[in-house]
């Protein structure tokens, strides 16, 4: 090249260098530049004393260093091995001449007069200008998109990760070889600053440019699916170490190298572990409730020996890189096992808090163990409140629905009285909880009759009625410590030497008991005492009226109720017992005096028993009255006589309605024997010794026996019934509410297989529906429908005058009026009384217009 192309070259560079913007030679030197075929033409003299020389000669090396680091304009070609390195020497790593060597050192060594001269001017800095190149342009341009490309595939995570990384990595090696190699000797303590710079602008150029969410959605994946089959999660973690994936940790090492790693990705570790942790928990100790409980130790124990130590070892290629002065910050101390134990133990109690109401259920089968870890929990205020709340939503969510039998309702509030008392010896937790179900269930009519029902029901009993709970009666069975009910003001005891002051998260209306037993919680759900002991004496007037001789199981529940109510509330009760147990005497003495024994003895006359009854201590009894048989009629005479005589200043009234009797039936082809109710026996009685003209048996019709037995049409109907259900009395087919015995059973109902399908089924069918229709025993104590229903009618004869002397009258000044016509007061309300004139509306005895009453003409 002669001089004239030389200079010309270097005014116009060639093409495949116009990208520089500095030219090879310049006009004022005259110099063949860095070309030359001797060594003295290839070295530049860098100690030119003239600015304008020096300035040329900053913008020759300036171009030639450029030229030298500048990166070609196309995507960066896959690197997996030392074969792919070689294959970027020429085109992307060039050679390093003498004159790029000498135009690095002019534009880097602190000795140059170049770099002194331009120390604090930052466009003149290499090192930024490469970043510039490297990673503005080039990473941008050309690497950016196929990392999107990369990202955008649909792989397996673990491949996402491993080619996103080893991109990554033929990048890094490809922006930094040059300047490890040639610029970073030349700078101040070996280019330290400078590679910490540009490394540190790599990482953010990575964090802002690329789409993180993916990325960070990519590790997580990954690392997510390490750490479970890792720590296999699903296992009991009796398995004290790990398994050991190195390929992971080197992985996590190549992560921080290319600017993946540092607090992000200890952010992303963090988030998995947090989330194997809560995985662990539920898939391995969910549903695990049996007593006695060692969930907590095992949890403790894997969180040591398996949580912990996988965290060391992910967190030791990350703090490699890390000063030691900063490490300390990252690495891992028995304290912070510690927390993680309790962060733990925590999840364990959110997820048993979740399983409460399921574990309340299951009490009966045997799930304290989960209360039992429910104690490591509840040992903040806000755990506690936590449980609470969360559980009081589960009881209005699946309980405390109209749909849900009371029964129910009491067996889960049973339990949960039980569990609640293990879980918090104070009561508070259960003060809480319990509110919202006491609350619902006093608002139920049929609360206190099963409550009451339940604490007399037979254990043993297999025919025991479904409205009972057979766990209060073995409750009741096994009270042994049991006292009278505590005193409002047992906080003023001085002398109580055991004294503790209340929680500090009890409510202001929280009252501390000091026996959280199931009877004493149900007793109390009453804002008094007279609706229990009312209900009491109904349950107990039944139990003692049926037939029965032994009555150890009331004498029990009365004597521990007395000691929680006191003698007085419960007098009554003790009367109605004593009543009972009386009768057996007086009964066995009036038989002795009458003679009647001997009578039954040698004569066939029925067997009358009597229980005598004080009825001011009794409820409210059935006293419908009828004519019983003659031989029955003669009896009871005989035996008011002998109790006139043994108490002089005490006559018998006889309830009839109230008996039961033993019936034998001796029919032509079969004798039948029932124990039925005294109008039922009445009327079977009415058929007996009377037969029609022709030898047929007698027919009675609904009429005949109410008028000769005196009897009310529903008692005459429900003994027709009864006696219908056991084949003994048959309807006429011709003639309307007509009945005769049935002396003989048809073919069909001795042989079923004989009759045909209609008549078969007709049988069969009426006598199941008889039967049902009787089934359910009468009672003998009247409800309270049935004594304000009979109050009414005495008030509807005052009722009838008012609108038959004054016209018709609105509803509320009948009310009025009946408040005053009335001795004693009307004790009903307006709902009440509208309730029951409606009902005279519709049976046609009263019409309304406009709201006024009237009788109906």
């Amino acid at each position: 090249m002669t001089a004239v192309d030389r200079i010309f070259a270097a005014v116009f560079p060639p093409p495949n260098e116009a990208s520089i913007p500095t030219p090879v030679a310049t006009p004022v030197l005259g110099s063949a530049g860095f070309e030359g075929s001797t060594e003295a033409q290839s070295t530049i003299d860098w100690d030119l004393k003239d600015t304008a020389a020096e300035q040329i000669q900053w913008e020759r090396a300036w171009h030639t260093a450029t030229a030298f680091l500048s990166l070609p304009n196309e995507q960066l070609p896959p690197i997996n091995d030392r074969h792919d390195l070689n294959r970027l020497h020429g085109k992307w790593w060039k050679k390093c001449t003498p004159d790029i060597a000498a135009a690095l050192r002019y534009l880097l060594s602190p000795e140059s007069q170049g770099a002194r001269l331009r120390r604090d001017q930052k466009q003149h800095d290499l090192v930024q200008w490469y970043f510039e190149e490297a990673g503005l342009r080039h990473f941008v341009q050309y690497v950016r998109p196929h990392i999107l490309q990369l990202l955008g595939e649909q792989a397996a995570a673990e491949c996402s990760v491993a080619n996103l990384v080893v991109y990554l990595e033929g990048a890094h090696t490809v922006y930094l070889r040059n300047l490890k190699k040639y610029v970073y000797p030349l700078c101040p303590n070996g280019g330290e600053n400078e590679n910490k710079w540009i490394t540190s602008n790599l990482s953010g150029l990575l964090t802002y440019s690329l789409p993180q969410r993916k990325i960070n959605h990519e590790l997580t994946e990954f690392f997510g699916i390490h750490a479970e089959a890792t720590l296999d999660i699903s296992s009991n973690g009796d398995n004290a170490e790990p398994t050991q994936v190195p390929s992971v940790r080197s992985l996590l090492t190549r992560l921080q190298d290319v600017g993946l790693g540092g607090s992000r990705l200890q952010k992303i570790l963090a988030e998995v572990m947090s989330r194997i942790m809560s995985t662990h928990i539920r898939q391995t100790y969910a549903g695990q409730w049996k007593s006695r409980s060692n969930v907590t130790a095992r949890l403790r124990y894997w969180v040591e020996n398996r949580f912990a130590r996988y965290i060391v070892e992910m967190l030791a290629p990350l703090n490699a890189g890390i000063r030691p002065q900063s490490r300390s910050e990252t690495e891992i101390t028995l304290l912070d096992v510690e927390n993680w134990q309790e962060i733990a133990i925590n999840r364990l109690g959110d997820l048993r808090t979740e399983e409460l109401f399921n574990v309340i259920v299951e009490w009966e089968n045997d799930s304290k163990g989960a209360i039992e870890d429910l104690k490591c929990y509840v040992t903040t205020t806000a755990a506690r409140m936590h449980l609470t709340n969360s559980f009081c939503d589960a009881l209005n969510r699946r309980l405390l629905q109209p749909g849900a039998a009371t029964t129910e309702i009491l067996q889960v509030y049973i339990s949960i009285i039980r569990a609640f008392s293990l879980l918090d010896s104070k009561g508070v937790l259960l003060d809480r909880v319990g509110r919202p179900i006491r609350r619902y269930l006093r608002d139920r009519d049929d609360t206190v009759v099963i409550v009451v029902s339940s604490l007399l029901a037979d254990v043993g009993d297999a025919s025991i009625n479904t409205d009972i709970l057979p766990e209060l009666a073995e409750e009741m069975q096994s009270s042994t410590n049991i006292t009278a009910q505590e005193n409002d003001d047992a906080d003023l005891d001085f002398d109580d030497m055991e004294w503790m002051p209340d929680p500090v998260d009890a409510g202001p209306d929280y009252k501390k008991s000091k026996h959280l037993d199931v009877i004493g919680s149900l007793i109390s759900l009453f804002e008094t005492t007279d609706i229990f002991v009312k209900e009491l004496q109904k349950v107990l007037g039944e139990r003692l009226l049926k037939q029965g001789q032994e009555y150890d199981k009331e004498i029990r529940v009365l004597e521990l109720l007395k000691l929680r109510f006191g003698e007085a509330p419960l007098q009554a009760c003790e009367v109605m017992l004593r009543d009972i147990l009386d009768s057996r005497r007086v009964d066995t003495v009036i038989r002795k005096d009458q003679n009647l024994a001997m009578a039954e003895k040698h004569h066939p006359e029925p067997e009358l028993h009597t229980r005598i009854l004080s009825h001011l201590f009794w409820p409210s009894l059935h006293s419908e009255d009828f004519s019983v048989p003659p031989e029955i009629s003669a009896l009871q005479n005989r035996y008011a006589a002998g109790f006139e005589t043994l108490k002089q200043s005490r006559k018998l009234t006889w309830l009839n309605a109230l008996g039961q009797v033993t019936v034998h039936l001796d029919l032509e082809d079969r004798t039948v024997t029932e124990i039925v109710q005294t109008w039922q026996a009445s009327v079977i009685y009415a058929f007996q010794g009377e037969e029609s003209g022709d030898g047929r048996p007698a027919m009675k019709t609904v009429a005949e026996l109410m008028s000769s037995l005196t009897m009310s049409e529903p008692f005459v109907r429900n003994a027709l019934t009864f006696w219908m259900g056991k084949l003994v009395l048959r309807p006429s087919s011709s003639l309307p509410d007509t009945y005769h015995v049935l002396e003989t059973l048809p073919q069909s109902a001795l042989h079923p297989s004989t009759a045909s399908s209609g008549m078969q089924s007709n049988l069969l069918s009426a006598a199941a529906a008889a039967d049902a229709a009787t089934s359910a025993p009468a009672t003998a104590i009247r409800s309270e429908e049935e004594i304000a229903q009979e109050k009414m009618e005495m008030f509807w004869q005052f009722v009838v005058g008012m609108l038959t002397n004054q016209g018709a009258m609105p509803l509320t000044r009948i009310v009025m009026m009946l408040k005053v016509v009335v001795p004693g007061g009307f004790p009903f309300g307006n709902e009440e009384l509208k309730s029951f004139l409606e009902g005279r509306v519709r049976e046609g005895k009263l019409e309304v217009a406009g709201g006024q009453y009237k009788i109906r003409t």
